[in-house]
C-alpha cells in the first residue's frame, strides 16, 4: 500500500495529560465568545442597514464594515473553538497557518475599520460644510476595498514570507505555534503602534477643534448675541468625540496587553509564557469585536432609536400572532378596553 503523506489527512495526535480539560474549557469560552460576537454584530448590521436606507449617509458604511469585520472575527474564532473541542484530531501545519492567517486578517480588518470610523468623524468635524462633497460613494468603496487588501496582506504575510512561519509539533493550532515571534514584532511596529498613534492624533485634533468652538460660543454669549441652546454642530462634535474616545479606550485596553506581552515573550521567552498570552490576553483582544457593536448600540442615539423601532416591530408581529385567535371575549367576560384585531392589523 502507498504511504500516507502528512498533508493527505489530519493526523491523530494526543494532548498531554492534564490539558484535555483545559482545552475543553478554552474551546467552550471561544465558542461562547464567537457566538456573542456574531449575534451582536449581526443585529447592529441589520439596524445600520435600515438606518442607511432612511438617511442615505455614506459615512455609516464604515461602521457597517466594522460590524462585518467583527462578525468575520467571530466566524474565524468559531473554527478555533471547534478545533479545541474536537481533540485529538490535529490539522496539518499548512492548514493551521491558513486558519490563523484568516483570524489575523479579520482582526486587522476590524482595527483598520476603527481607524476609518475615527477618520470619518474627524473629517465631519474638521470640514463640516464640505463633508458630503468629500465622502462620496466611490471614495467610500475605494477606501473599503483598500482596507480589506491591506488586512489580507497583514494576515497572510507569513504565507508570503516563509521566515515568519514557525515549524511546531504541538498538538493544536495557535498563534505562537505557527507564527514566528518576529511576526509579532513586525505587527506591533508597523500595525498596532501606528494605529494607536493615529487614534490619539485624531482625538487630540478633534478636542482642539471642539475647544475652539466652545470658546467661540462663550464669546458670543458674553456679547449677548447667543441663545439659550448650543449650536447643533457643537452637539455633533461632542457626540463624535465621545464615540472616538470610547473606540480608543476599548481598542487600547483590549489589544495593548496582548501586543506588549507578545513582544516581551519574543525578547525573553521565559519571562512571559505564551500560554498566558494565548489563553487570556488574546481573548481580551477578541473581546474588542464584541465591545464595538455594544458601544454603538449604547452610545449612538440613532442606533438606539432604530433598535427600539425594530424591537417594536417584532413585538407588534408577536401580538398580532398571539391575538389572532383571541379577538372576541368569551361569554360572561368583560371585553378589555384594548384595541381590536382590525386596529392591530391597521
Amino acid at each position: 500500500m502507498p504511504e500516507n503523506h502528512a498533508g493527505d489527512m489530519p493526523p491523530l495526535c494526543f494532548a498531554p495529560e492534564g490539558t484535555a480539560m483545559a482545552s475543553w474549557a478554552l474551546g467552550t469560552i471561544l465558542a461562547m465568545l464567537a457566538s456573542l460576537i456574531i449575534a451582536a454584530n449581526g443585529l447592529v448590521a441589520i439596524v445600520l442597514l435600515c438606518h442607511i436606507q432612511k438617511s442615505g449617509s455614506k459615512g455609516l458604511y464604515f461602521v457597517l464594515n466594522l460590524t462585518f469585520a467583527d462578525a468575520m472575527v467571530g466566524f474565524t474564532v468559531m473554527g478555533l473553538a471547534v478545533d479545541e473541542l474536537s481533540q485529538p484530531i490535529c490539522p496539518s501545519q499548512n492548514f493551521c497557518i491558513l486558519r490563523m492567517a484568516f483570524v489575523t486578517s479579520s482582526s486587522a480588518a476590524s482595527i483598520l475599520s476603527l481607524i476609518l470610523v475615527a477618520c470619518d468623524r474627524h473629517l465631519a468635524i474638521r470640514k463640516p460644510f464640505h463633508y458630503f462633497q468629500l465622502v462620496t460613494g466611490p471614495r467610500v468603496g475605494l477606501s473599503l476595498v483598500g482596507l480589506w487588501l491591506v488586512a489580507a496582506i497583514i494576515g497572510f504575510l507569513p504565507v508570503l514570507i516563509p521566515r515568519f512561519q514557525k515549524v511546531s509539533n504541538h498538538w493544536k493550532c495557535s498563534f505562537f505555534n505557527v507564527f514566528h515571534p518576529s511576526y509579532m514584532l513586525t505587527m506591533f511596529c508597523l500595525g498596532f503602534f501606528p494605529s494607536l498613534f493615529l487614534f490619539l492624533y485624531l482625538y487630540c485634533d478633534m478636542l482642539k477643534i471642539a475647544s475652539v468652538h466652545v470658546q467661540h460660543i462663550q464669546e458670543v454669549e458674553q456679547a449677548g448675541l447667543g441663545g439659550s441652546c448650543p449650536p447643533p454642530h457643537t452637539t455633533s462634535d461632542m457626540k463624535a468625540m465621545r464615540t472616538v474616545a470610547m473606540l480608543i479606550g476599548c481598542f487600547t485596553l483590549s489589544w495593548l496587553p496582548f501586543f506588549i506581552a507578545g513582544v516581551v515573550q519574543m525578547v525573553c521567552p521565559e519571562c512571559f509564557p505564551y500560554k498566558v498570552i494565548e489563553n487570556f490576553l488574546w481573548l481580551l483582544g477578541l473581546g474588542n469585536s464584541l465591545l464595538d457593536p455594544l458601544l454603538y448600540s449604547c452610545w449612538q442615539r440613532d442606533v438606539q432609536l432604530q433598535l427600539s423601532q425594530l424591537a417594536a416591530g417584532v413585538k407588534r408581529r408577536v401580538l398580532l400572532h398571539l391575538g389572532s385567535g383571541r379577538c372576541f371575549p368569551g361569554r360572561g367576560t368583560k371585553a378589555p378596553p384594548a384595541v381590536s384585531c382590525l386596529e392591530l392589523q391597521d
